[in-house]
């Protein structure tokens, strides 16, 4: 099952994407992507390795980006794979079949190129600027969103799709009644000056069944 909320990790300026994710986990998160850039590859495995272990006490899912291998090596729920990286099948070729598998979007034939893939979840974005993530695809807007979403449902394609870049908590509500599945966030859950209370309120509102039934 497919967790509403993903929370993408990023690194402090006093701390790590660990303590960060600790943090996340302690207000509530329950799925959780380990997203290291510019970092080899045998510091992202220890990096995966002990976000794993985090993720175990708490009874989350860990979802590796970029790299098939660590996912595989380090034991993780999950792979997420962006537009630059491999084809799903070829991924799906290094982990198997047991761990999840979600594939970055920003058109609507990306999210045709993805369910063709046989993506899990498809992560679509950006919805509007973020600093998170490097070499930024064209914003969405909740126009684009509305539009995309509407196509998806014209072709029958059912993926679940994740709403990603640079959403805040007060973004959420409109962001849902576009269909989409849940919203990936950063940035408003590591800032923010209670936790706790932002996730407890994300959950609330990704739970309503108004947009449960979209």
């Amino acid at each position: 099952m497919i967790d509403k909320l993903h929370y993408i990790s990023q690194q402090p300026k006093n701390g790590t994407h660990l303590s960060a994710i600790r943090a996340a986990l302690d207000a509530g998160c329950k799925w959780i992507q380990l997203r290291v850039k510019d970092q080899p590859k045998d510091i992202i495995l220890q990096h995966a390795v002990e976000a794993i272990k985090l993720c175990d006490k708490y009874g989350a899912r860990l979802i590796v980006n970029d790299h098939p291998e660590i996912a595989l090596k380090a034991g993780a729920h999950g792979l997420h794979v962006g537009l630059q990286d491999m084809p799903i099948q070829q991924a799906r070729q290094v982990v198997g079949t047991n761990l999840i598998i979600g594939g970055t979007a920003n058109t609507f034939e990306h999210v045709q190129q993805r369910a063709a893939e046989g993506a899990d979840y498809i992560g679509l974005g950006p919805y509007r600027f973020t600093t998170t993530k490097q070499k930024l695809s064209p914003i969405l807007g909740i126009g684009g969103y509305r539009d995309i979403m509407h196509k998806m449902r014209l072709a029958r394609i059912k993926t679940p799709v994740i709403a990603i870049g640079g959403i805040t908590l007060a973004d959420v509500p409109l962001i849902m009644q576009t269909g989409v599945y849940g919203v990936a966030l950063s940035g408003a859950i590591s800032y923010a000056a209670d936790a706790g209370q932002v996730v407890t309120e994300i959950y609330d509102q990704l739970n309503q069944p108004s947009f449960n039934e979209a």
